[in-house]
């Protein structure tokens, strides 16, 4: 993988904007590949599609690119917000492969964050713009990454190091379980999820039910927290996401 932008193709366009869209959607379609199925090249939509840029033609996995010079922030800014809630509420809402590059124009970090670990609490709606603007009342969002579990962030390369393909699809694919559940059982799995994210490698049950209270704050309809807690302990444990290692003590992973 050639983590260099082809900067020939810059030579036509002077906006800033334009001339990276140019070179980070042409490396991503000439130097990925599918994180779910490992094919490549993946497709370019063409022009107009809501929420996708890149597709695979083996496994139909689609993808949106969000490209930002340097860090990567924990939040990104994203387009319409009704759109975007629309799309991660269907079932072929996009995965979001989000890219990081130097002055030189090369890739420092590259990941994707597959679409089901995307709630839509994790859109931020931003305030209309004002009537003087050319898009008057438009609603645009951000998307909020701190949302996000760390095994839900799959890195192809990493401070300029590229991830062995195995190790992406392996990871990507372990997760496949959340698109089975429903939108709540799904919430409930990755709200967990962050919360263990928040503990040491080795952790207990009695630590996970310390997150009580701020899991009752966003279920409150649920009176049964600790058993809730427990279920997917027990449906992360059978996905190999922790393990169990003795009673009321699990690992992590991941």
């Amino acid at each position: 993988m050639n983590l260099n932008f082809n900067q020939n193709l810059a030579a036509d366009y002077k906006s800033p904007s334009q001339i990276i869209r140019i070179l980070s959607e042409d490396w991503v379609a000439n130097q990925s590949y599918c994180p779910n199925c490992n094919a490549e090249p993946l497709a370019a939509f063409t022009n107009g599609k809501p929420v996708a840029d890149f597709y695979c033609a083996n496994c139909k996995e689609e993808y949106e690119l969000k490209s930002k010079k340097a860090k990567l922030s924990n939040i990104i800014n994203d387009g319409a917000y009704d759109t975007m809630i629309e799309r991660i509420n269907s079932d072929n809402n996009p995965s979001f492969f989000f890219l990081t590059y130097s002055q030189a124009l090369s890739v420092n970090n590259f990941l994707i964050i597959p679409k089901h670990f995307f709630k839509p609490d994790m859109i931020i709606k931003r305030k209309p713009l004002s009537v003087t603007a050319k898009r008057a009342g438009w609603v645009g969002c951000n998307i909020d990454l701190r949302k996000v579990p760390e095994s839900g962030k799959v890195f192809l390369v990493k401070d300029q190091q590229v991830i062995p393909r195995d190790n992406v699809t392996e990871q990507f694919q372990k997760t496949l379980f959340l698109r089975t559940q429903s939108i709540a059982s799904r919430g409930w799995t990755l709200d967990v999820l962050q919360c263990i994210d928040k503990l040491e490698a080795n952790f207990s049950l009695n630590q996970v039910y310390a997150f009580a209270d701020l899991l009752k704050l966003k279920h409150p309809e649920n009176n049964h927290i600790p058993d809730k807690i427990r279920q997917q302990l027990q449906v992360l444990r059978d996905k190999g996401i922790i393990e169990f290692i003795s009673r009321g003590y699990y690992r992590k992973l991941y």
